[in-house]
């Protein structure tokens, strides 16, 4: 053979190869649709993914075999106006990450009629967080690009790949909805 055809046919099979990579991309996190997975597992839990080295550093939570994660018996307090809301946290960086900043006392303030949120003074770890979440009522999140929190007192209709749930709230999410401008809120770990 001469050195032209044996240059064309390295060039297919290395094209080849390469097209047959990009094909296999899936990383088992879609269905057989194409969709993300939703966020909830079939007890109607919360749940999210996280990457392996995401569970070989939690110490504290329980995993199943889907590779999901949640953190147990890990609640914040957030006392505001005589009130008090109890939170689940969930277990990923960003969550760890707001847990270690505790105790914090931050202003909220209402935003779009669905959340309140408040931009923190240090942005949360999320570099070994996935997440396509759609948030629900009485969720507790991180939206990454501006650094904030929000709880949200009603959801939202679209899933955001920029929101991170850190947790559920357990009691008292009905506390937000008629707080009319912004409020203080002390946020602390209970034991």
């Amino acid at each position: 053979m001469d050195k032209g055809f044996k240059f064309i046919l390295l060039l297919i099979l290395g094209f080849s190869m390469f097209l047959t990579g990009c094909g296999s991309s899936s990383n088992g996190s879609e269905n057989k649709n194409g969709d993300a997975p939703p966020n909830k597992n079939s007890s109607g839990e919360k749940i999210f993914r996280v990457d392996e080295q995401d569970k070989l550093n939690s110490n504290d939570s329980s995993i199943d075999n889907g590779g999901l994660v949640n953190m147990e018996n890990v609640k914040v307090k957030l006392t505001f106006n005589n009130e008090e809301v109890i939170v689940n946290m969930y277990d990923n960086s960003a969550s760890r990450d707001f847990l270690a900043q505790l105790p914090l006392t931050v202003t909220l303030e209402d935003y779009i009629g669905k959340e309140k949120i408040s931009i923190l003074q240090k942005k949360l770890s999320v570099d070994r967080v996935s997440s396509k979440n759609q948030p629900q009522k009485g969720d507790f999140a991180y939206f990454s690009p501006w650094g904030n929190i929000a709880i949200f007192y009603k959801g939202l209709a679209d899933p955001t790949n920029d929101l991170i749930i850190l947790g559920e709230i357990e009691s008292g999410k009905e506390n937000f909805e008629n707080i009319q401008g912004d409020f203080t809120v002390h946020i602390e770990k209970v034991n």
